[in-house]
């Protein structure tokens, strides 16, 4: 079975996502014969690598709401992440866009080091509050999971992997995905959404089901359907 992952690094749904489809995935009998692969999908494709502003400021402009109201949402968020032990530090994260992230995600597939780097980008700007835009944090994170520092530098200092992460952008339209984290089992099954792990794990039995019948029956309702998740 394969899950693709569409997400960005600095979606807080999407690390509280993806600590959801873990801890299902933890509990599936079939897990290793599971593939997860992380797509990349750029929430703001113009945002600047520096901005000044705190995110407070930058959710209240974006959904015209009150200062305050900002920080109330994020807390709500905040509380959802402790549930699945991340500690998130909204009061001290740096916003920036995620291009360069995600064009190092695709050098470190190259070699083998995908899912390691995905995870300390994700904790490095949620729980770190580092500038991930920043290209002298970006070789300090990649070189914590055993990537080469010159190699690095070499990718941030050219557009290298642009056109691989432009390319998942655009399947992501053509599937209909608006807004991560997007889940797609099997090229068959979406799912929208930082789920419960108890929806993960519905569709991972459901997808496990309905590729190996002989092995394992569904019993119970389909978590996904023609109207609403069904690629």
């Amino acid at each position: 079975m394969k899950i693709e992952v569409w997400s960005d690094y600095v979606c807080p749904f999407c690390y509280i996502g993806k600590r959801r489809l873990e801890e299902a995935l933890e509990q599936f009998p079939h897990a290793d014969h599971v593939e997860v692969e992380f797509k990349s999908f750029e929430l703001d494709p113009n945002a600047p690598t520096t901005d000044s502003r705190s995110i407070y400021e930058v959710l209240a402009k974006k959904y015209s709401m009150p200062l305050e109201q900002a920080k109330t949402t994020t807390a709500q968020v905040a509380a959802q992440a402790r549930t699945v032990g991340l500690d998130y530090d909204f009061d001290n994260m740096v916003v920036t866009g995620t291009l360069d992230s995600h064009r190092l995600t695709h050098y470190a597939k190259t070699v083998g080091k995908e899912k390691a780097l995905s995870e300390a980008l994700l904790k490095a700007y949620f729980v770190d509050a580092k500038h991930i835009g920043d290209h002298d944090v970006l070789v300090e994170i990649a070189t914590s999971v055993g990537l080469d520092a010159d190699a690095v530098r070499d990718v941030l200092a050219s557009d290298i992997y642009t056109d691989d992460v432009r390319a998942e952008e655009k399947r992501a339209s053509d599937l209909g995905i608006t807004g991560v984290p997007f889940f797609v089992f099997d090229n068959k099954y979406g799912v929208s959404g930082a789920q419960p792990t108890e929806a993960f794990t519905q569709v991972l039995e459901k997808t496990w089901a309905e590729s190996a019948p002989t092995l394992q029956v569904l019993s119970g309702g389909a978590t996904c359907t023609d109207d609403n998740c069904e690629i």
